[in-house]
This record gives structure tokens, sequence and C-alpha cells, in this order.
């Protein structure tokens, strides 16, 4: 499934709607906008590639700043899902149709809807190339064209899913193949997999074993199951806090983890998944499944590969601090497609939004940057149908936290934030491009205890 139209599978957004300007009331009812299959103009003050989280809030702010007639979104997919509740959705805890709006509905009024896929960009003529060869010009290019899922790179994927007993969280097409493999497994090997790429949401691969681990428990087949976390990583998380927190979880429900075991084959119609041994390239292991959960590799979106505004692995080539282009100063990335030294989730993308509506406001007025990304990202580990140790950290993999508590704790509050909170936040707040980030939040409440 390609990423356009689709966030990140991990996000982290505060609770603090109450904190927004009492004006995004007005703008809970979706209004009108102009769409068409190609670009009804061939130029615009600012062009957005995506649709997902980054493009329509950079979408809405930008709309703010030139007004809406001046914005387009080049988008092709007809629906927008918040993919970080499939976590819950591959669980049996929240139905798929409660993650999807039509994409029309996020797109801001009057900002236009080019429903097509971007084929090139030529940044140095300030142009993109879009299907059936229609150009469109810009003067300020925002690129959020999210992470490509490559589940063909595992040898039988994507016709494994075919079969029962595999399934997988990262695709619209296979998120509920993983509850019906979680319901209907009796007995065995129940493995979840970590790939050897960067990734959406470095623990989404777990958070569905912790679900997976609590329904087996609660219907009885526990003690039949052999829990397995086979990653391609040499630690479980990259955040030592919190890495220390989850191997106390394993622990604790006798989860096996595996390191540095990368899944290359899946003979679905034996049940059988075939991993390398990473410190021993070339060396393979077959493990019999009950049950098999696939995280496939990622990677950046085809037109970004060899593009101009790419670097050598095909990520766009953004300053870490202001998401301004290295290259190019009129254009701009935001989100999984850039290659910030970050994780890759929502959550990121929110206070990326913050300091890029910053940025961009300054280089249109011919000054320099000054707002910095610290690199603040966040995932909300779901361990339980009720439990969530919400990390948070910065560029430098140290905690970054919002509240003053011990958030590498399982916490029911923090549930009820990932399940209830959070997509309310998204659609109302972080789509409608008032909200940066959980900075203004953190400080008020660690001010409060002083």
């Amino acid at each position: 499934m390609s990423a356009t139209g689709a966030v990140s599978s991990c996000s982290c957004l505060r609770p603090g709607v109450w904190l927004l300007k009492s004006g995004m009331q007005k703008m809970s009812s979706f209004g009108l906008h102009t769409a068409a299959r190609c670009a009804a103009k061939d130029y615009y003050e600012v062009l957005v590639l995506g649709g997902g989280a980054g493009g329509i809030a950079m979408s809405a702010r930008m709309k703010r700043k030139v007004g809406a007639g001046n914005v387009a979104v080049v988008e092709p997919s007809k629906t927008h899902y918040y993919q970080p509740l499939w976590t819950l959705v591959g669980g049996g805890a929240k139905q798929l149709a409660a993650s999807a709006r039509p994409t029309g509905s996020v797109i801001p009024k009057g900002v236009e809807w080019i429903k097509s896929r971007v084929t090139a960009l030529d940044p140095d003529k300030n142009c993109v190339w879009l299907e059936n060869d229609v150009k469109v010009s810009y003067k300020y290019l925002i690129i959020a064209l999210g992470i490509s899922l490559h589940y063909e790179k595992i040898k039988g994927l994507p016709e494994g899913f075919d079969h029962p007993k595999i399934g997988s969280n990262y695709s619209v097409h296979t998120v509920e193949k993983t509850w019906k493999a979680i319901q209907d497994f009796k007995e065995g090997n129940a493995i979840f997999t970590f790939p050897n790429t960067p990734v959406k949401c470095a623990g989404a691969p777990q958070k569905i074993m912790y679900l997976s681990d609590a329904y087996w428990r609660k219907t009885g087949k526990r003690s039949k199951a052999n829990i397995m976390f086979n990653t391609s990583l040499g630690a479980i998380f990259g955040v030592k806090k919190y890495a220390d927190a989850l191997l106390e979880v394993v622990k604790e429900r006798n989860i096996a983890v595996n390191y540095k075991r990368n899944l290359v084959e899946v003979r679905a119609d034996r049940q059988e998944a075939v991993f390398e041994n990473l410190d021993k390239p070339g060396e393979t292991e077959v493990h019999q499944y009950g049950m098999l959960h696939v995280t496939p590799p990622m990677g950046p979106p085809a037109v970004l590969i060899n593009s101009p505004v790419s670097d050598a692995a095909g990520w766009v080539d953004v300053d870490k601090e202001t998401l301004q282009h290295k290259k190019y100063p009129n254009v701009f990335g935001i989100g999984d497609c850039t290659n910030l030294p970050t994780s890759k989730t929502a959550a990121a993308v929110a206070a990326q939004s913050g300091v890029l509506d910053k940025t961009i406001s300054l280089v249109m007025k011919n000054q320099l940057p000054a707002k910095k990304y610290d690199g603040y990202t966040s995932c909300p580990l779901v361990t339980g149908y009720n439990k969530v140790i919400l990390a948070e950290f910065d560029y430098n993999a140290q905690p970054l936290e919002t509240f003053p508590i011990d958030q590498s704790k399982e916490r029911v509050t923090m549930y009820h934030m990932k399940a209830d909170m959070m997509p309310l936040l998204y659609w109302n707040a972080l789509l409608k491009g008032y909200w940066g980030g959980p900075a203004p939040f953190r400080k008020l409440m660690h001010l409060g205890l002083k």
C-alpha cells in the first residue's frame, strides 16, 4: 500500500484540546474544496506533495498564510487513514472504519486537491511532473510523501496473505487478518517480526505482540503459545529507559526475544517463516508458526529515489533543525519521507509541523529560520488492553517526557489517551494545523509543580 494518504503507524499527540483556540470549533464541519483529476492551475504559491498527516497539517497552515486559492495538495488516494489506530484494530479493540475518512473531508476548505501522483521533481525549475505529463510550478514546495511498504521484498509475500494464520497491522488490506489470526490461534509458535530497514513507529511491531499475549491469557490459550519477537535489531527499543521497561515486560510474560533475525521468506502454505541470522550473513533458520505478524521492509517512495531533492538513500535531504532543504531554500520536507534522524511517527509530524510553520514564515520574509526541531518523537507502547508505556524522546534518544511522572511505567491513563484522546486530537487539531506538538503543554505541566 502506498504510504501517501496514510499516516505513521504510531502517534503520541498530547491531550490538550482544551488549550486550542476556541475558533477551532468553527472548523469542525468540513467545507467544500476544489477537486480535479489534474491541476486546475499550473502554478501555486505553495504546493504540497502528499495528503497524509504532514501534508494536510501543512496545507491548513499554509492556507492561513497565503490564502486557500494559492495552496494545492497532490494526493491520489480517496481515503485518509489515521493509521496509529491500526494497532488496536489488529488487536480487536477498534473497528477499521473508525480509522478512515474521505480525503476530501480532511483537505482544508478552498485548498486545491489535485487527484494525481507525482512522477518527477524538478527543483531547479521550481516544478513537479504529475501523471499524464502534467506540469505544476510552485514558489514553495512541501514534500510530505510518507514511506512505502515493501512486502514483496519478502519471498512468498504479499501472496502469502491469502493463507490463514498471517497478518500485518501496517496495511489496510491485512490489518483485519491480524485479528482473525489472533482469534484462530490454537497452539505453537506465535512470531512477530521487525525488518532490517527504517520503519514507521519502531514500537508498533511489538505492541500487537503484547495484545496477543493478553488476549490468549484471557481466552485460556496462552499456555499453548510460544511467543517470539524476532527483530533485526540488537535491542528491543532504541531508548534505554523504555528498553529496560520492555525487557521487564517480556520477562514477566515469558516472551522470547531473538535479536539480529530478519524475515526473508514466508512459506504460508506450510506455515513456515525463514529468518536470516544477521550476525552470520547467509545463514538461515526456519520456524513453524501457528500465527505470524509481519512488519514489512520499508523505504522512500519510488519518486524520491535518485531525485534531486533526496540523499543517496532516497530520503528528502533536509536540515534536521529547520526542515528546510539543504540545497533548495524554497523546498521543505516533513514526516516519514525525510532523512531526519528520529523515529518516524505521527507525533514527530506534529512537532515538525510547528517548527516548519515558523521556518516557512521566515523564509517568506527573506529571513533565516530560527525555530529549531529537537527531534521530538513519541510512541505509546501498548502493552495490554488497558496498559501503555508512553515513550517520548529526542534526537539523542534521551527521554523528553510531557508529564511529571515516570512514563516508563505501564499506565491505564496512557492507554485511554492512546485509544480515545489521540484520535480526537488528530482529526480536530493536527490536521487543521492547530497542533504543533506537546512542548507548550509540557512546559505548563512542569511549571505547575514549581
